[in-house]
């Protein structure tokens, strides 16, 4: 079959071409349409429930929001975990399915349960909601509604604006599933209560937001006909908008106090004024202090392209500035696009650099401008294959994919090097080059080589089945590579045996063969006395193999392990934690003092600081988190004599000195939420305890927290902050209710309109809506003794002091709850720095095993990148074994030999040598992309073998000694073997030596690649010509 492909290739050398052509067309298609993104999206399928609970605590938002809507998600198919979060007015329960589950069948589902969770939700306590499409790493942008060129918009218009005019045109741009609005203050109507003058005139708080209410609705009067013609009729009794809404208010009749109306003018202020407020922006930059602003989160759609979707976004956000008030603009602060482009960048260059190297190693070796031209012109298309595979397959462009196409440059060369190697070979030897065509030369030096060359590919792609069974996050993030390194080989190995010997044949003529290239002939010249020298000892040479083999081993358990490195994304994200009782005020003013000791580093050109929450969809964070994002100069133009690393410790040294009692973790924004999808906690590794009392969890947390700092690397540790919360419980006395006839609801909604406030309706200005919000005004709230003194009526009219049926009582209580499988959950989290991660965690667990006495039913979990490390790790310590022995199944069917099938295989302790070598040399950790390096360096290994041995094999049947034939084959191979190894180690060199953003993560592979290629081509060209004669066949060996 193949025979035939060459053939009918080189018959139709137009319509090869012309395929070829159209393969190409193909590539620049998917070139301009496939997805591109920094870093493959490792979200599981989940969906996430909202409830909003205004003013209920953290516990009542437990037990009748949350934990109602986590039962009943338990027994949907193909459910993998349930977790919740319950802060103060607000349910995060967040549902994980299966991988492979498709994401619109499990809102689906989702949506059929909660039905059921809503009949368990007690009335008035928050409609559950599901939240956007979108994935943990779908915020693809941050950006600010500000004021520019003097002007002074306020904060309300600047979020006016931002709600009304910046955030329905977002989303409408295609792909933008939500989008959401923080910081300024939102415009409400407020009728602001004055306690003293409803006592005077025997009304509550309950009279005044009854009679809003009523005083601002709409109703359809049906029609009339008049004249043949209908008129609707509408009654219209809606406040009207602006200044003419308050006076509306204020002229509503709340009741009669001796015979004369009282409105609500009379009995409180009606103004502007702002929402209650659970977050708040600031920003500032190397120029500017901070200061409050206004802004939103857009949320890319799931699956969709990011890149696409941003640019979209700024053009939308360009029309959106054309029609702002003047003196406002909107201003992205942070772009997914930004690390994108950075990250595509670091490959693509490193690409084009190992493009040009390996151009001058074919050049150099192979001594032809022709000869180099076809075989370069094969990669680029070999890429474009790739190209399309991941469009079709829906892979794509990131620094995983991207960095595949690294790995492949060199192998993708080889089968089309062969071939022309072989030609040219044929013309050297034939002696009837008269008598026969270039075609026919050419088909026959193709089909002499073209199994072999598929034969390698087979073995290459293999080499990669171990990462096409990674599961999870692992899988998510590797079997992409194994995916397009597979299209890259498969479109080559086609190249080779089609659209190789067609350019030959048209580019080449008979007498077109050069010569050896003098370099080649040098290295010969220098090799000969070598391998002579090393045959004549091989029992030195395998024991100095064998000790370097040793060696090697045993520096293996000292290189330390991590699930990958950390991806230098060029933001930092910094997740900084007040007191508890801290509120938004205090916040704020500490926000300021961390955004002064960011900007003060040279490399640091601006920090947007989210303080608590935005709308409901985003993160359910209280008012004393902030969540710094800290934009930074690119790497080159760093001059303070800091690395990256050093940077985040010296600024996390600086702000606990600057700003003492704010805990800190510092990370980077889609590092922090990959970290929250492993664990549900923003940190590369979580010690998670389970047990259902909340004051044994905290003090447990604590002395875990106290263990796991004495341990060297971990930094960034703190327990959850549970308690601490300063709560006022209002209880009834219901024997006393009973006897003044006041119910229950009328008690309730007494504490609640009076002191949190609720909405009487809403004021619409055009499409513009705003509510209406009755409270006591803020001097008569504030305090405790103000709460006991809230006024309300009895059954027979009078006023009574709530004191008067109720308890009122301050104590502290928790500030947030965590759930995980049906348990409630603390945990204890940290970061890695300094040292490997798979070490601090097996200390972590031995320390707190033996130091931490847990009470029964009570149980720790370990989990973070630590957890896919272990998993990773062990699936392929079981597959990669798997995979070996099929490819030593393959060699023995291709050379029918046990013995040569092992000489071939002994390459790879001779890749293992040289990757270990690396990683210690190169400080790096045995991490899954080191792992990638070992599995492609095994591959080029065996490969070079194969070239070896059967050439050698080959001159010994005719009629060679093993000596003769060991030496000559070794000495006749050097070339491919060498041109194997340079192209495939220079392609990835580039890799290796760059700083750019997405560098550090591609780094251990390709230190294994280089290092493991250094090793196990020396000793394929000194070892395995040494010892052939041990393999060779019985035979063959007495006829030595």
């Amino acid at each position: 079959m193949i025979d035939r492909l060459v053939n009918a290739s080189l018959r139709n050398w137009l319509l090869t071409l012309v395929a070829v052509i159209g393969l190409a067309g193909g590539g620049y298609w998917a070139v301009t349409t496939v997805a591109v993104d920094a870093f493959p999206d490792v979200s599981p399928p989940l969906v996430r429930v909202f409830t909003k609970s205004p003013g209920l605590s953290p516990v009542d938002v437990e037990k009748q929001v949350s934990y109602p809507i986590e039962i009943a998600m338990y027994g949907l198919p193909g459910l993998e975990r349930v977790q919740s979060k319950s802060i103060f007015g607000l349910s995060r329960v967040t549902i994980y399915f299966e991988e492979g589950t498709d994401i619109y069948f499990a809102r689906r589902l989702v949506m059929e349960r909660l039905q059921k969770a809503r009949d368990r939700i007690p009335e008035g306590l928050g409609k559950p909601q599901l939240g956007p499409i979108t994935t943990a790493l779908g915020n693809i942008m941050m950006y600010e509604v500000k004021n520019e060129n003097g002007a002074d918009h306020s904060l309300t218009e600047l979020r006016s604006a931002q709600d009304w005019l910046v955030k329905p045109r977002l989303r409408t741009v295609p792909d933008v599933t939500g989008v959401l609005s923080l910081g300024g203050y939102v415009k409400q109507y407020q009728v602001r209560l004055d306690m003293d003058k409803l006592l005077a005139r025997d009304l509550t708080v309950g009279n005044v937001r009854q009679a809003v209410g009523a005083n601002n609705r709409n109703v359809g009067g049906s029609f009339v006909e008049r004249g043949g013609e209908e008129y609707i009729v509408r009654g219209y009794g809606w406040i009207r908008p602006g200044e003419d809404g308050l006076s509306d208010i204020r002229n509503i009749e709340v009741g009669s106090y001796d015979g004369t109306p009282v409105h609500i003018g009379d009995v409180a202020t009606v103004a502007f004024g702002p929402e209650i407020r659970r977050g708040a922006l600031f920003t500032s930059t190397d120029s500017t202090s901070p200061k409050e602003s206004v802004g939103g989160f857009v949320q890319k759609l799931i699956n969709t392209n990011t890149q696409a979707v941003l640019e979209d976004v700024q053009q939308q956000i360009a029309s959106i500035n054309e029609a702002l008030p003047e003196g406002m603009t909107v201003e992205p602060f942070y772009s997914q696009g930004n690390m994108v482009n950075k990250a595509v960048g670091t490959v693509t260059n490193a690409l084009m650099f190992g493009a040009i190297l390996v151009l001058l190693v074919l050049y150099v070796l192979m001594g032809d401008v022709r000869s180099t031209i076809i075989i370069m012109t094969t990669i680029p298309i070999a890429f474009l294959v790739a190209l399309i595979g991941m469009k079709f397959t829906g892979l794509s462009a990131n620094l995983m994919t991207l960095g595949a196409l690294a790995i492949s440059i060199g192998m993708i060369g080889d089968g089309t090097t062969v071939v022309v190697e072989n030609v040219y070979r044929m013309l050297q030897e034939r002696d009837d080059l008269e008598n026969v065509s270039m075609p026919r030369i050419v088909s026959e030096a193709t089909r002499e080589v073209s199994r072999p060359v598929v034969f390698s590919t087979s073995i290459i792609i293999i080499v990669f089945l171990p990462l096409f069974t990674l599961q999870g996050v692992e899988g998510k993030l590797f079997s992409p590579m194994a995916y397009t390194i597979t299209f890259a080989l498969i479109g080559a190995v086609v190249l080779a045996i089609t659209f190789a010997p067609v350019a030959t044949s048209l580019l080449l003529s008979k007498d077109s063969a050069p010569e050896e290239p003098r370099v080649v002939q040098w290295l010969k010249a220098r090799y000969r006395p070598i391998v002579q020298w090393a045959y004549d000892r091989p029992k030195a040479i395998l024991g100095g193999v064998l000790a370097l083999l040793v060696g090697a081993l045993a520096l293996f358990p000292f290189l330390g392990s991590e699930f990958k490195p950390t991806l230098r994304e060029g933001t930092y994200a910094v997740r900084a934690v007040l007191p508890p009782g801290a509120n938004l005020e205090t916040t704020n003013e500490y926000t300021r003092r961390m955004q002064q000791s960011f900007t003060q580093f040279p490399e640091v050109t601006g920090v947007y600081s989210r303080v608590g929450r935005a709308e409901v969809g985003g993160d359910p964070e209280p008012v004393n988190v902030v969540f710094n994002v800290i934009e930074l100069k690119p790497l080159p133009e760093w001059n303070a004599g800091r690395d990256y690393e050093e940077l985040q410790s010296a600024m996390s040294d600086s702000l606990s000195e600057e700003v003492p009692g704010v805990a800190a973790n510092f990370t980077q924004p889609i590092q922090l939420r990959t970290d929250e999808l492993l664990s549900g906690v923003r940190a590369q590794v979580v010690a998670s305890l389970y047990g259902e009392n909340l004051d044994t969890l905290a003090t447990k947390a604590q002395e875990m927290a106290e263990v796991i700092r004495t341990v060297d690397g971990a930094v960034d540790v703190r327990a959850q902050q549970q308690g601490g919360k300063p709560q006022v419980l209002v209880r009834p006395q219901r024997e006393e209710l009973a006897r003044l006839g006041i119910s229950i609801d009328d008690f309730l909604q007494t504490v609640e309109t009076g002191v949190g406030g609720s909405t009487a309706g809403k004021v619409f200005e055009g499409i513009r809506r705003y509510d209406t919000f009755v409270r006591l005004k803020e001097g008569e709230r504030s305090k405790v003794e103000q709460i006991r003194q809230l006024p309300i009526r009895t059954q027979k009219g009078a006023v009574v002091p709530l004191e008067q049926v109720a308890t009122v009582d301050v104590f502290t209580g928790p500030k947030q709850i965590s759930r995980n499988k049906a348990s409630r959950r603390t945990y204890v989290q940290l970061n890695v720095r300094g040292r490997d991660m798979g070490s601090v965690v097996e200390e972590i667990q031995q320390k707190i095993g033996a130091e931490v006495g847990l009470p029964p039913g009570y149980f720790t979990e370990y989990g973070g990148q630590f957890e896919n490390q272990r998993r990773a790790m062990n699936r392929l310590y079981v597959v990669v074994p798997i995979t070996l022995a099929l490819i030593f199944l393959m060699l023995f069917i291709t050379f029918g030999s046990v013995r040569y099938a092992s000489l071939i295989f002994l390459n790879v302790p001779f890749a293992v040598i040289g990757g270990i070598l690396a990683l210690w040399l190169g400080g790096l950790y045995v991490s899954v992309p080191a792992a990638v390096g070992f599995i492609a360096v095994f591959g080029v290994a065996v490969l070079n073998g194969v070239v070896l041995v059967s050439y050698v094999n080959d001159l010994r049947e005719k009629g060679l000694s093993i000596k003769e034939a060991a030496l000559e084959g070794a000495e006749l191979r050097l070339r491919p073997v060498l041109m194997t190894a340079l192209t495939t180690s220079l392609g990835l060199l580039p890799l290796l030596l760059a700083s750019d953003v997405g560098s550090n993560v591609q780094r251990p592979l390709a230190a294994v690649v280089i290092g493991g290629l250094v090793t196990s081509t020396l000793l394929t060209l000194l070892v395995l010509p040494t010892i052939y004669r041990w393999f060779a066949e019985e035979t063959d060996t007495a006829a030595m």
